[in-house]
C-alpha cells in the first residue's frame, strides 16, 4: 500500500515545500464539492470502496471521481479533476495488477468523504 501511496504522491507532483498548501487546497475543494452535493437534489450514487485503504481500490477511486466529474454541479471544480486525471494516467500501468475491490453504491457525499480520507492518508505518508 505504501508503494501505491508513494506513486500517488509522486504523480501529483506534491513537493515538500508546497505539501501543506496542496493538501489544504485539495481538501478545501473536496469540502466545497461535498457541500454542493449536499444541496443537490439529485441522488447521485457512486461505486465506493468499502475500505479506502485497500490498494486494490485505486481504479474504483478514479472511476468514482470520473462519475463525479460528469455531474453538472461539479463543473466549477475542474482544477481538482485535472489533478486527478494526471494521477490516473500515471497509475494506469499499476492497475493491471490490481485485485478485487469490495464496493457498494453509496451517495456522492460518502464517496467524497472517503476521497478526503484517502488524500489525507496519502499526503501524510509523504512527510
Amino acid at each position: 500500500m505504501q508503494t501505491h501511496l508513494y506513486l500517488l504522491l509522486l504523480a501529483a507532483g506534491v513537493s515538500a515545500a508546497s505539501q501543506t498548501s496542496s493538501r489544504a487546497e485539495l481538501l478545501t475543494l473536496l469540502q466545497q464539492m461535498w457541500q454542493v452535493m449536499a444541496r443537490d437534489s439529485q441522488s447521485l450514487r457512486i461505486e465506493t470502496p468499502d475500505d479506502i485503504n485497500d490498494v486494490n481500490c485505486i481504479s474504483t477511486i478514479f472511476e468514482g471521481t470520473e462519475q463525479l466529474k460528469t455531474n453538472p454541479a461539479m463543473k466549477r471544480f475542474s482544477a481538482f479533476f485535472q489533478k486527478f486525471e494526471r494521477l490516473k494516467q500515471f497509475l494506469t500501468p499499476t492497475l493491471a495488477r490490481e485485485g478485487n475491490c469490495d464496493t457498494e453504491r453509496r451517495s456522492a457525499m460518502i464517496f467524497i468523504e472517503k476521497l478526503m480520507t484517502f488524500i489525507l492518508k496519502a499526503l501524510k505518508t509523504r512527510r
